[in-house]
């Protein structure tokens, strides 16, 4: 009954939102991580971004909207990057996955936040943060239009990708802590044991004063090592794999995607 309805529903709005094939195709043409998608994977991604473009709003900072043009392709692109995160997985847990939000807000520019911290020691501390995204329980995807411009290659960064990361880690609390609900057939504990291994891995890098294999910034909160385990993942997995292999089984299995097979073979012999 609910395969028919949903097959039903699917149907009533292609009737009323035509695919449009030859968007996607240019949106595909602009970004390398969607050009490197097999023909089965593009076409699922195409629509799925297509239905989220119809679910959830796209919002422009007025300013922003003023100068800077924002086409259909352009949209498609921002709305895949987003839902590349769940192309593995069933159209009822993507829907569940993204029910946490409404919005995506592009900002102009980088944006700075006051925040609060408390140290191991119970001290607090509190500095102004500069910021490409942010999101909270419920709240819009907000990013800053410079780093969408920057996301969607192969280079490991991915500012769309790290804060609807984040939203998947808030699908089961209000705030991130790098353990988002995990399907039956991942064990919890293997979830804590990999990732406290990597965290504890940066850490030490830090301590001796090396540069992490991955982004810093991984280092600074559960939260954002798990959001930034997930751009390497989509972006940059040959390095994620070879940097931390065991990481990299764990997520392609969460996500149920294996994205070392999309990789150009150029940027493959070049990060082997």
């Amino acid at each position: 009954m609910f395969g028919r309805l949903r097959r039903w529903r699917a149907e009533r709005f292609e009737a009323r939102h035509p695919f449009p094939a030859k968007a996607w195709a240019e949106a595909r043409s602009r970004l390398p991580l969607l050009a490197f998608l097999g023909d089965d994977e593009a076409m699922r991604l195409g629509r799925r971004a297509w239905r989220f473009l119809h679910a959830k709003r796209l919002s422009m900072h007025p300013d922003l909207a003023a100068s800077t043009p924002f086409d259909e392709p352009a949209q498609l692109a921002l709305a895949a990057q987003a839902c590349l995160l769940t192309l593995g997985w069933s159209e009822d847990d993507h829907d569940e996955a993204f029910g946490g939000f409404h919005e995506i807000l592009i900002l102009p520019d980088a944006f700075h936040r006051q925040v609060e911290e408390m140290d191991e020691f119970g001290v607090m501390h509190a500095y102004e943060d500069e910021r490409a995204g942010e999101t909270s329980h419920q709240g819009p995807v907000v990013v800053a239009f410079p780093d969408l411009m920057e996301s969607g290659d192969f280079t490991g960064f991915n500012v769309v990708i790290h804060e609807v990361a984040h939203k998947l880690d808030m699908s089961n609390s209000l705030d991130v802590d790098g353990f988002p609900p995990l399907p039956r057939d991942l064990d919890p504990k293997e979830w804590h044991r990999v990732f406290t291994a990597v965290w504890d891995d940066l850490q030490a890098h830090l301590e001796r004063g090396e540069a992490p294999p991955i982004d810093d910034y991984a280092a600074t909160h559960p939260g954002e090592c798990f959001a930034v385990c997930c751009e390497y993942f989509f972006s940059a997995p040959d390095v994620l794999s070879g940097a931390y292999s065991e990481l990299y089984d764990l997520l392609r299995r969460y996500f149920r995607q294996d994205p070392l097979r999309r990789l150009p073979e150029a940027d493959a012999t070049t990060h082997a």
